[in-house]
């Protein structure tokens, strides 16, 4: 029998990344809708009042119809801003929010108000591959990863994704931090 050979994470960005931006839309819709469905039934997910999902690009599993969706529901939205000096803002996206595209090309409101973050019950994670275990691998900026760690204990964290984009073991770091559950199709 072979030794199972670990890719390093950049290894594992080029294996996925290619296969999220070249993924057909009509699979991409559904597998998201099937996605949605499950975080929908979920404990959190309905007793949650304010959510931030991100809203998705380069293929991520889409979260537009999740946004309006929850907002139909009565909860408030929130998505995240990122700056330059790499921390991540919450904040608030209204029904009515004008976007527009941010440093890295992913959109944002356009006027940015933001939430503290201990009124965050539930944070809605992308991510380029995850383990069962909740590990995850982002795009190797570390956003993430450092607005995990600033989260109340009591805010849940569910990474979203695709089924190619889950992992044995996802390669981590002393400062990688882990979602607390992972919803894939």
């Amino acid at each position: 029998m072979l030794p199972l050979i670990k890719l390093t994470k950049r290894q594992n960005r080029s294996k996925i990344i290619p296969k999220l931006k070249t993924q057909k839309e009509r699979e991409r819709k559904l597998k998201s809708r099937l996605i949605r469905e499950k975080l929908f039934k979920t404990l959190v997910f309905r007793r949650a009042k304010v959510i931030m999902f991100y809203i998705a690009f380069n293929g991520e599993v889409d979260t537009k119809e999740m946004i309006k969706e929850a907002q139909k529901l009565g909860k408030i939205i929130v998505v995240p801003v990122c700056r330059k000096d790499r921390v991540i803002r919450a904040c608030f996206l209204g029904d009515q929010t004008k976007l527009a595209r941010g440093p890295y090309g992913i959109s944002e409101p356009a006027v940015k108000e933001s939430i503290d973050l201990r009124y965050l019950d539930l944070v809605i994670t992308p991510g380029v591959a995850f383990d069962k275990q909740g590990n995850r691998l982002g795009r190797g900026k570390g956003y993430y990863d450092r607005f995990l760690k600033k989260l109340h204990r009591k805010t849940t964290s569910i990474g979203l994704a695709f089924d190619f984009q889950i992992l044995p073991s996802v390669p981590t770091a002393m400062h990688d931090v882990a979602v607390d559950r992972v919803i894939f199709a």
